[in-house]
């Protein structure tokens, strides 16, 4: 023979095998059918969820949609999906329902009636890298924890829930979450790309230390409290209000910014925190940067030149508003920290000029009356360091004179 032998001919099975496998082709292409009806069933998924999210910003409608016990069902279901764009609509869905006064106390129940639901939010902000998703299930959550504290308190101690609507994979067991470490993953990951996102998880954690199982829950494990702490300093001291920028850019900041400061106030007030406050690189940096803050926020209240109270009176009281807010936690926290100053903390910050008289004097402005006692014990303190600064101080400051 001058070539190799022919390849036996096919079995029956092999020809069955291989009609099935052409059948199930689009035409000439490699694309199956089964793969072409998968996707669209998807898409028309993602599709029918976002028309409902539409319809739904009509009270009517939305009454409509939650009335229905099934299709409630059904939509929760839809939180626990593995596509992307499925979560979205549905977490926008969510959000719509929840915001009606008169059919989100249903949707609260309905949630907390089924423990998949934690589990499937918590898998999304702990994984995700979508900045939309992750922005849409955290104002979910927000409006949840905003309605109910009660179920707030359940999502918190939930730390042991398992993935139920997922099937076990051989002897692995299913992720534990706990709402903490999940809220700050998802914060970190939209950071840079989404303010907005990134007010929204803040705003979650400082609903979450407004009970004592939210602090409790961010401060009894060690790494869970340091990791907080860690990523809200770097938020303070190299990303907020920082030296340089103009004063105005507080305005979009002060709501994010109360947030983190508020959460960092909770923190540091708990005894396993403390420590925190006592460094040296810890507190001077936290003052240097609430100094800028109320300094910036004085810039940004004073009123433009040929300005007339009918152009400003809206918006100025809005700003007044959210103004008083930052000022009021920026105030609390700075005393947290100057009750913690030692002698040589406050020997380092005079000579690396974190603080001076014109520092001290911006504080003690902020904090008259109300933090008087913390004003006297810094200037007892500022007494064995700079006895001359202090003497100032006293004498710009009479009514504390008085007192000491």
């Amino acid at each position: 023979m001058d070539r190799n032998p022919s390849p036996p001919p096919p079995s029956c099975d092999q020809e069955d095998e291989e009609d099935l496998a052409g059948g199930d082709c689009i035409g000439n292409t490699v694309y199956s059918k089964h793969w072409l009806f998968g996707v669209l069933s998807g898409l028309i998924q993602e599709i029918c969820v976002g028309i409902l999210g539409n319809m739904a910003c009509f009270q009517e409608i939305c009454v409509s949609i939650s009335s229905c016990e099934d299709r409630g069902q059904v939509i929760l279901q839809c939180l626990c999906d593995s596509d992307p764009p499925t979560l979205l609509e549905t977490s926008r869905l969510l959000l719509t329902c929840l915001s009606q006064t008169e059919v989100a106390s249903v949707w609260v129940e309905r949630i907390r009636e089924h423990p998949s639901i934690y589990a499937s939010v918590c898998f999304i902000m702990s994984s995700s890298t979508n900045a939309d998703l992750l922005v849409k299930v955290g104002e979910v959550v927000d409006k949840l924890f905003d309605l109910d504290e009660k179920l707030m308190l359940e999502w918190i101690r939930n730390g042991s829930a398992p993935l139920l609507d997922q099937p076990r994979q051989d002897s692995e067991e299913q992720p534990v979450f706990s709402i903490v470490p999940c809220v700050l993953e998802a914060a970190k990951q939209v950071r840079s790309e989404n303010l907005e996102g990134l007010d929204v998880y803040m705003h979650i954690l400082q609903l979450l230390t407004t009970v004592d199982d939210g602090i409790q829950a961010i401060v009894q494990c060690p790494d869970t409290g340091k990791a907080t702490w860690n990523f809200l300093f770097d938020l303070v001291c190299h990303e907020f209000c920082q030296a340089g920028e103009p004063p105005i850019i507080l305005q979009e900041q002060k709501t994010v910014l109360a947030s983190v400061l508020s959460v960092l106030t909770a923190i540091s007030a708990s005894q396993s925190q403390q420590e925190h406050l006592d460094r040296e690189e810890v507190a001077l940096p936290l003052i240097d940067s609430l100094i800028r803050v109320i300094q910036n926020m004085e810039h940004c209240q004073k009123k433009p030149e040929n300005s007339t109270e009918s152009d400003t009176e809206e918006p100025t009281t809005q700003d007044d508003f959210h103004m008083k807010i930052l000022k009021d936690i920026s105030c609390e926290f700075l005393s947290n920290i100057f009750q913690a100053l030692t002698k040589e903390t406050v020997a380092q910050g005079l000579k690396k000029g974190q603080l001076s008289k014109q520092k001290c004097s911006c504080v003690f402005q902020s904090l008259l009356p109300r933090y008087s006692p913390v004003v006297e014990g810094f200037i007892q303190v500022l007494r064995d360091v700079d006895k001359t600064l202090a003497e100032d101080l006293d004498e710009s400051f009479p009514s504390v004179k008085a007192q000491t």
